[in-house]
């Protein structure tokens, strides 16, 4: 008997093993309700995912930007959250790191990329996308996002100097060459009735920079080394200070003031301008710098200043799928148009301007064309310690009758220094 009940439960329990040995092939194909919901159906609805985005820029272009991307990715159930932060940079530099309180992604200017990649905060965008999402995008947008060769930054838009003119003062075409500027510059300046023709920051570097690049000079190489003695540099601060001279003080409220009191025909300056321009009720116009030609036959060349998206390494370990789609989305051509129709900002992917209204903006499309010759403000640390030593070479050159030469090599040695001193 007893021998009887052993066999019977060895029995069972063979039924059991092999039951559960089955269990896997049954629950992915059963005869009557066909293949089963698993985790990757495409049926399975997806848990809903929030990326944030720290920024300390206009909360307009930001919402704008979260718009078109948050419509993009409904389906994905995806949503971009702006959060606004205070002086951004030193709130990432303080919690850049911790995951229980870092963003997602940041918002910002190029310029700061060097100081987060040196803080080892930011995952190279190859780690997350394919950058040929950025096939389309203006090579110099491009370039301002990367820190040796590699991307870091999804450039979205870009500002840089333009020539403005007030339409009812200026006459005749706007010049083809610095030459002929400032021969217009010569007839028409009266500083004694404190009327000018054109006024420019011209103790700046900022302001100066569309001709120290377009001599062949620099302020900060790649490698951290400051150029402010360099040859072309000194030529190029030497050939702005007579154009100096016919400009006024050079600070920034001196000269547009002069322009929006109709005190000067023409200004150089960014769309930042715009609206105090167009609060003073001036019919203004815009030129490219890139189409006013150096006598060594180059374009003037501006700095450029790029906004776009970086990606925290705390972000990777539960959201990278979601954060590469949100990248992808930011890096299309309908959040370019976007930006560019409401918040009149100039886009970087290239096919944005495709865009019929997009196209008949002509701030926009003179900062379009300006990009075949700017140059994106140098994106290293060090570039910090230049701006001192480079306004008191220009300073020195331009309002104290200084030797070019000397001056520069002063300077130079104080951006060394202060370079040195950030090691």
């Amino acid at each position: 008997m007893k021998k009887g009940i052993a066999l019977l439960l060895a029995l069972a329990l063979c039924l059991g093993a092999l039951a559960g040995c089955s269990q896997p092939q049954s629950q992915a194909s059963d005869p009557v309700t066909g293949p089963s919901q698993g985790a990757d159906s495409p049926d399975t609805p997806k848990d809903p995912v929030t990326v944030t985005v720290w920024h300390d820029g206009d909360e307009g272009i930001m919402q704008t930007i979260a718009d078109q991307v948050n419509a993009q990715l409904a389906d994905d159930q995806i949503t971009v959250v702006f959060e606004k932060k205070t002086d951004m940079p030193n709130q990432l530099k303080l919690y850049g790191s911790d995951a229980a309180n870092a963003p997602d992604l940041y918002f910002y200017a190029h310029d700061v990329l060097g100081t987060f990649v040196a803080m080892d905060i930011l995952a190279p965008l190859s780690d997350v996308i394919d950058t040929s999402v950025l096939a389309d995008h203006l090579s110099m947008t491009v370039e301002a996002g990367q820190i040796g060769g590699t991307q870091y930054l999804l450039p979205v838009y870009f500002e840089t100097l333009v020539l403005l003119y007030n339409k009812a003062l200026w006459e005749g075409d706007i010049p083809g060459t610095t030459e002929e500027l400032y021969d217009y510059m010569v007839a028409h300046t009266d500083a004694a009735a404190g009327t000018y023709a054109v006024v420019n920051q011209h103790t700046g570097a900022y302001n100066v920079s569309p001709f120290i690049y377009g001599f062949g000079g620099y302020i900060i190489d790649e490698d951290g080394k400051p150029g402010l003695n360099d040859p072309k540099t000194i030529e190029a601060a030497e050939y702005n200070r007579k154009f100096g001279a016919l400009q006024a003080d050079g600070d920034y409220n001196t000269v547009t003031t002069l322009f929006n009191e109709g005190k000067a025909a023409a200004i150089i300056g960014g769309p930042w301008l715009v609206s105090g321009i167009e609060a003073a009720g001036i019919d203004y116009g815009v030129a490219s710098l890139s189409d006013i030609k150096l006598p060594n036959g180059n374009g003037l060349a501006p700095f450029s200043g790029i906004q776009g998206v970086g990606v925290l390494k705390t972000a990777l370990a539960d959201k990278k799928d979601a954060v590469a789609k949100v990248l992808t989305a930011m890096a299309s051509p309908e959040v370019g148009v976007d930006l560019a129709n409401k918040s009149g900002c100039a886009p970087a992917n290239n096919k944005s301007y495709d865009d019929p209204q997009v196209a008949s903006n002509e701030m926009i499309a003179v900062i379009q064309k300006t990009a075949s010759t700017a140059r994106p403000m140098p994106n290293i640390p060090e570039m910090n310690a230049m701006w001192g030593p480079a306004e008191a070479m220009l300073t020195a050159i331009n309002k104290n009758g200084a030797d070019p030469a000397q001056a520069a090599a002063d300077a130079q040695a104080a951006a060394e220094q202060a370079v040195a001193d950030m090691q």
